[in-house]
């Protein structure tokens, strides 16, 4: 087999490999909330994964600081809410989930995510 056709070769099964470690194999770092956490929003959500507890209430609080037009709202499509961030306001969600699982949430166009994730 020429030089050239093994190069190719060796790097598509790197690339295959890297796209699969870039998309699948990252582990995302859940934020351990006990009563109340602060998200904030600035060109996503930090924390983006937050870990809460089954039966017990927690406050989560969206402080928008990014003026784009996407980041304006937050829906929690799976627990069926839906609120609109004001700049710069503390705008709190109060949860007390009774079924364990992880659900998403994303800004109103659906392009910036995040997960809970209920223990």
């Amino acid at each position: 087999m020429p030089i050239d056709k093994l190069l190719v070769t060796f790097t598509d099964i790197f690339a295959i490999f890297f796209v699969y470690w870039f998309f699948l194999m990252k582990n995302e770092k859940a934020t351990e909330v006990s009563d109340s956490v602060d998200i904030i929003v600035d060109g996503g959500y930090s924390p983006a994964t937050i870990a809460i507890k089954k039966g017990k209430t927690t406050k989560i609080n969206f402080i928008r600081k990014d003026s784009s037009n996407c980041l304006e709202e937050v829906v929690l499509g799976d627990l069926k809410t839906r609120r609109y961030l004001p700049m710069n306001k503390k705008v709190t969600i109060e949860l007390k989930p009774t079924e364990a699982g992880e659900f998403t949430y994303a800004c109103g166009m659906n392009m910036y995510h995040g997960k809970i994730i209920i223990k």
